[in-house]
């Protein structure tokens, strides 16, 4: 096989990284604070796709592309671990900002590169793997993590592997679900539209086994000793002949084929429901594919905050913009919790939020007025970029949009939005769009891309 040379953006933006990319997320979420910020924080139960999506998007700016664009991303992240802490279950503090932690995550994707290599036939060799960690370590300067949490050189990686895994490493739940459950029970990715409900569940089954033999093959041995998995001589066979097998043929390929492009494949515009739905059977659906963003059947403050960080997630926005919107969604959740919380556990459960929602109490003046208005207007003003108090088209791409919307779609959503028909959004009809939309009275395009579709 010629010799590719040792550039880690290059290689990770091979196509053939999916292969290990199951592999990254378990060796992620075994870290008891990602998988403690994973299960309190996180939609990854309800929306896998979006939250691969956002994973692979904010990659792609720190990798690829300028130093502003990285600075800029590096700050999004920053704002968004601050907010991520919160207690263990055996009763330890956790914080997204510890160092030791952010230093594993990251050195998991330079870890997973080199495994890609491996396992697919053409190692880096000494030269190259320290020429790819190098080139690694000045991506990441941006962080300023503390020097003496990352290893010097790549030669030191195994020797830190093996020390984190056993001093730090668990069989979380949150890394549990990701190898047993989720692509089990994962909803059918948008561009798959073509298998229907039925074609998916049969395709899920197959790929669901797959992907948990491979991942658990393709695992550090010092990794799956610490989580007590055992890999079988099938699945053993089974990495071998996908790893070999589409290593030996990615390199055949022209690189428009080979390596991920920066423009995402678009997907067909989404067939709508029908608008004759029941609205108990609305508002069941919307409490699962909207509200309920963790997906763990009930709302509370981490679903609310899930929706500011994905609003928060598609703007540049300052540090003070963007504490204001995540207080007025915690606003939000107060009055929601108020006017549905019929058993005053600090949650809302589906059948509370049914009961409530058909009794009208989604209506009432003062859950809208003290509640939910209030962090519909603070969306508003983010992306209300230029102060014009109107949502100019570009505006509205800059929230609604990105590879997943279609251009058909986006229009739709803008449409539907703009009221009157003059090419811009006011703030009423943003409000009148979205109080319909969060009241579950309406289907809306733009409500429903703004926080995520399954």
């Amino acid at each position: 096989m010629a010799d590719r040379g040792a550039s880690f953006k290059r290689d990770l933006s091979e196509w053939r990284i999916a292969l290990v990319a199951w592999r990254l997320l378990v060796l992620q979420a075994a870290d008891p604070v990602v998988g403690a910020g994973m299960a309190e924080h996180s939609t990854y139960r309800a929306h896998p796709w979006r939250r691969v999506e956002h994973t692979l998007g904010s990659g792609r700016r720190l990798f690829y592309q300028d130093a502003e664009a990285l600075r800029r991303e590096v700050a999004r992240l920053n704002r968004s671990h601050k907010r991520i802490r919160g207690t263990l279950p055996d009763g330890r503090p956790y914080d997204a900002r510890d160092a030791a932690t952010r230093v594993w995550v990251l050195l998991t994707l330079f870890e997973c590169v080199v495994a890609m290599r491996r396992l697919g036939g053409d190692p880096y060799d000494a030269t190259q793997l320290e020429a790819a960690y190098r080139e690694f370590r000045e991506a990441i300067a941006a962080f300023e993590l503390p020097e003496e949490e990352l290893p010097r050189s790549a030669a030191e990686l195994p020797r830190y592997f093996a020390r984190y895994a056993r001093e730090r490493l668990e069989f979380t739940e949150a890394a549990r679900y990701l190898l047993n459950d989720i692509l089990r029970e994962a909803p059918r990715p948008r561009r798959l539209w073509f298998l229907g409900d039925a074609g998916w569940r049969v395709v899920r089954a197959a790929v669901a086994r797959v992907i948990r033999e491979l991942t658990v093959a393709d695992l550090p041995p010092v990794v799956r000793e610490r989580l007590g998995l055992v890999s079988s001589r099938r699945a053993a066979l089974l990495s071998v002949v996908l790893h070999r097998g589409v290593g030996a043929v990615v390199p055949l390929l022209p690189d428009g084929l080979r390596y991920r492009s920066a423009e995402e494949v678009r997907r067909p515009p989404r067939r709508f429901r029908p608008a004759g739905d029941a609205r108990g059977s609305r508002v069941d659906r919307f409490f699962r594919e909207v509200l309920d963003q963790t997906g763990d059947g009930c709302i509370t403050v981490h679903d609310l905050k899930a929706m500011a960080h994905n609003v928060c997630w598609q703007l540049e926005l300052s540090e003070d913009a963007e504490a204001r919107v995540y207080r007025a969604f915690e606003d939000w959740w107060e009055q929601l919790r108020a006017a549905m919380d019929a058993d005053g556990d600090g949650r809302v459960s589906r059948e509370e939020f049914t009961a409530a929602t058909l009794a009208g109490c989604d209506r009432d003046a003062d859950y809208l007025e003290r509640g939910l208005l209030p962090a519909l207007r603070e969306v508003f003003a983010a992306a209300d970029t230029d102060g014009s108090g109107f949502l100019e088209f570009d505006e509205y791409r800059a929230v609604f949009g990105g590879p997943r919307v279609h251009p058909a779609e986006l229009s739709h959503g803008f449409r539907q939005l703009d009221g009157d028909g003059d090419g811009r959004i006011t703030e009423e009809e943003f409000l009148r769009g979205f109080t319909e939309f969060f009241t579950a009275r309406a289907d809306s395009t733009a409500g429903a891309q703004l926080l995520g579709r399954p």
